[in-house]
């Protein structure tokens, strides 16, 4: 860590004084031949006859006045940094103490120890030192929420779309904009800057914990934003030369060695945010999207145009015959290179080849996107509801490439950064300065021994859980309070097989009690020839694949109106009867299996580990420091396993609900049509002439009342009955497809935009359920949320 910053030192005054130097150092008339130069000993032009003198070279260098003012820039710039490694010199310091003193472990076993060892000893030491005062004993959540404090807010503020990344644009459609210099921003205005809302690492200033004067701190957050935005923006020529030229001395390189390296695929940075469970650290989002990453490449592969693959295939070809006449030149005489632009044209001819072949696909490719997608699911857990079942289409094609973009996007979105994010933060953030201000103060609570923290990381399924992902009757969450996308389910099942120690609250233990027994009822009961899952299997991937093999997930892509439900229950089964493979008995035994296979490879004589369930998750200490290395990597590959599993399942109960609650609705379609959100002629708007557009909202959706309803604020003094009533309405109108009524009673059906956000779908015939509270001002607070004044 101390030895990388201090090559980022050296390359940031690299590129600076190499870039000086290449301006205003070197003679390119000599260097391209276009003057002659005399030479008393030589006819050879050497590469000091190019070098300027040095007196005649620091006068152009004090001449430009620009030159000085990008000098003086970085040299201020590289000073904030030297003073900044030193202050992390004495960081590092200290965390090598602690690891050697307090967690007793030396330099030399460090590198073969996993996140499990160091946690479990930290949880160790707390009990007998007390490194921490204020509780007796830490869990592994209280060290996860010091570690990602301020990443769980930013995780929230993405799925609650909070965060001004996602725009529409004329030509382009629906974008996503998120790069590193916005982050940068982002992190800068809420949590470490000057001025930004937390007063220290740990604690929330207390004027942000109180609603009264909500108005002038948001106001106050918004001037900030401003004169952040305007720093920017004079700072952007500065900004943006440095970009280029990084980008320039990093990737020109690679560019040469690997043309079709800017044909390859990363993810982006939005989707590790809005990928990432809460308390999940780096390494672990990594590791789980590194795995999906070659189903990914394979699924975007299967869009390539024909007319562009038969472009490709004939631009390759006469590329190449130029090429090979070029070759055959230089083979016969070598002196063909000496002529002018023939080394250029042979390696322009042999990038553009390169290009042209990543246009081209594999002829034994087989086309399968709903199986290649159902596999990506089953690593990254998150995925809107209208992908499945149209995995086909472009649509769901272009969504996820802002998921997982092209490399050469991900440049050039880091080279317009200097410029886009500037207007961002001036025309977009500043306008949700309220709306921040409210998400702070709602959604931060205070835990003895770890400060403030986002509450959304706690993955309390009472307070933040959703009513079509498995949280009906559990959770008391408003549309406001309710994490998207099924957040909150999937991150604390991930937190809990991740760390099987870890003792969650009752209401939480409830919840993950109640799905494992789902699980092994629907697994007993299911028929064994539905499910192809061997549980003989020692190698854990096997669970995943026979299960995205199975037979229900291949007829899960074309399901019809009546026997939809069956096919999704089937799927259902499937999961459960993989996480039935994966009880504490079966685990063990496929543990021994796989860990005394492993070590009989690697001539390891230790003993194989055995135990009960809870053993196959904690990791153990074996005879040397590969044999543990090896026993964590077979217990990490068996939970990573499990989550996928639980991914999948969650998911198919998730739509089989939600299609569930669409099927009581009773929604009337045309025969004809086979879109599910389809509305037929009779209940359009235009046969409504009295009802009303909603506006759409990127944090909670603007719901309009009859005008008898009373105000948020007046409903908070309301009985404690006809808040559990109104709470009951708001959670049977909170699935995927809600029901919301409009001044004269009829319904409008409001559909969730992929990946976050709300929009008017619709509008159907009259219903009669209960009216969702006014939210008619940006003043008043969302539902269950008291107005302070």
């Amino acid at each position: 860590m101390l030895l990388g910053e201090l090559f980022e030192l050296v390359q940031l005054l690299f590129v600076v004084c190499f870039t000086v130097f290449l301006a205003n150092c070197v003679d390119y008339d000599v260097l391209f031949a276009n003057k002659f130069v005399n030479h008393t000993d030589s006819s050879k032009v050497t590469l000091p006859d190019a070098l300027i003198p040095m007196d005649v070279c620091s006068a152009r260098i004090r001449d430009n006045g620009f030159v000085i003012f990008v000098l003086i820039i970085s040299g201020v710039f590289w000073l904030h940094r030297l003073v900044k490694f030193f202050y992390n010199v004495c960081c590092y310091w200290e965390i090598r103490s602690f690891y050697k003193n307090a967690l007793k472990m030396s330099m030399s076993e460090l590198p073969y120890a996993t996140w499990q060892e160091v946690q479990a000893r930290i949880i160790e030491i707390q009990k007998e030192h007390q490194i921490c005062i204020h509780k007796k004993e830490l869990t592994e959540l209280d060290i996860y929420h010091r570690i990602l404090r301020f990443k769980n807010y930013m995780v929230a503020m993405v799925n609650k779309s909070l965060l001004p990344v996602r725009f529409r644009l004329p030509v382009l459609g629906e974008v996503v904009f998120f790069t590193r210099g916005l982050k940068y921003n982002f992190e800068l205005i809420f949590f470490w800057g000057p001025g930004s809302l937390f007063e220290n690492e740990w604690s929330l200033k207390s004027e942000y914990k109180r609603g009264g004067n909500r108005l002038e701190l948001a106001d106050r957050l918004a001037s900030r934003i401003l004169w952040i935005g305007i720093a920017n923006l004079l700072l952007c020529p500065v900004i943006l030369v440095w970009q280029i030229l990084y980008a320039f001395f990093s990737y020109t390189e690679v560019i040469k060695r690997e043309p079709g390296s800017l044909g390859a695929r990363c993810w982006s940075l939005y989707g590790r945010c809005y990928l990432r469970h809460f308390n999940e650290l780096d390494h672990e989002l990594m590791s789980r999207l590194s795995k999906g990453y070659k189903a990914s490449s394979k699924y975007m592969n299967c869009f390539l145009s024909p007319l562009l693959t038969v472009v490709a295939k004939n631009i390759a070809f006469f590329a190449g015959s130029l090429l090979a006449v070029l070759i055959a030149l230089t083979i016969y005489d070598e002196d063909v290179l000496a002529v002018e632009h023939v080394l250029s044209s042979i390696t322009l001819l042999g990038v553009c080849i390169t290009i042209c072949r990543s246009f081209i696909p594999d002829k034994h490719m087989v086309f399968c996107p709903e199986q290649l997608l159902r596999v990506i699911l089953a690593h990254i857990h998150y995925m809107p509801d209208h992908w499945q079942g149209n995995a086909h289409r472009y649509e769901t094609r272009d969504q996820f490439s802002q998921l997982f973009q092209y490399k050469a996007v991900f440049i050039l979105e880091e080279l317009l950064s200097p410029v886009v994010t500037p207007i961002i933060l001036i025309f977009c953030l500043r306008r949700k300065s309220l709306e921040i201000i409210d998400f702070f103060r709602n959604f931060t609570v205070e835990v003895i021994g770890v400060g403030d923290t986002c509450s959304f990381a706690q993955m309390d399924i009472r307070q933040h859980g959703h009513p079509a992902w498995m949280s009906e009757g559990k959770t008391e969450a408003s549309i406001y309070q309710q994490a998207e996308d099924g957040k909150t389910e999937l991150s604390l099942m991930h937190f809990a097989i991740t760390n099987p120690h870890w003792q969650p609250p009752q209401e939480t233990t409830h919840f993950i009690s109640q799905l494992k027994e789902r699980v092994h009822r629907e697994a007993a009961g299911a028929p064994s020839e539905t499910h192809p899952l061997s549980l003989s299997e020692s190698e854990p991937r096997s669970l995943v694949a026979n299960l995205l093999a199975g037979p229900s997930s291949l007829a899960s892509v074309h399901f019809g109106c009546d026997n939809s439900l069956i096919n999704h229950a089937v799927a259902g089964s499937d999961g459960a009867s993989a996480l039935r493979s994966l009880s504490p008995v079966s685990s063990s035994l496929h543990l021994r299996g796989s860990l005394s296979m492993a070590q009989r490879a690697s001539g390891f004589t230790g003993k194989a580990m055995s135990g009960s369930g809870t053993d196959a998750h904690t990791v153990s200490s074996g005879s040397s420091a590969w044999e543990g290395q090896l026993t964590s990597m077979v217990l990490s590959e068996y939970a990573s396993t499990e989550m996928s599993i639980h991914a999948l399942y969650i998911h198919e109960l998730h739509k089989q609900q939600s299609r569930g609650e669409l099927s009581r609705h009773t929604w009337h379609r045309r025969e004809s049509d086979e879109s599910s959100d389809s509305i037929p002629d009779e209940v359009r708007s235009d046969h409504n002439p009295q009802s009303k557009s909603f506006p759409r909202s990127h944090t909670f959706p603007t719901v309009v009342s009859s005008p008898s309803a009373t105000s948020t604020s007046a409903n908070s003094s309301k009985p404690k009955g006809q808040e559990e009533e109104k709470s009951q309405s708001q959670r049977r109108h909170s699935g995927p497809a809600t029901d919301h009524f409009n001044a004269v009673g009829r319904p409008v059906r409001v559909a969730r935009v992929p990946m976050g956000g709300w929009a008017v779908d619709g509008q159907a015939a009259p219903r009669h359920h209960e009216a969702v509270p006014e939210e008619s001002s940006e003043d008043e607070m969302p539902p269950h949320i008291h107005k302070v004044t």
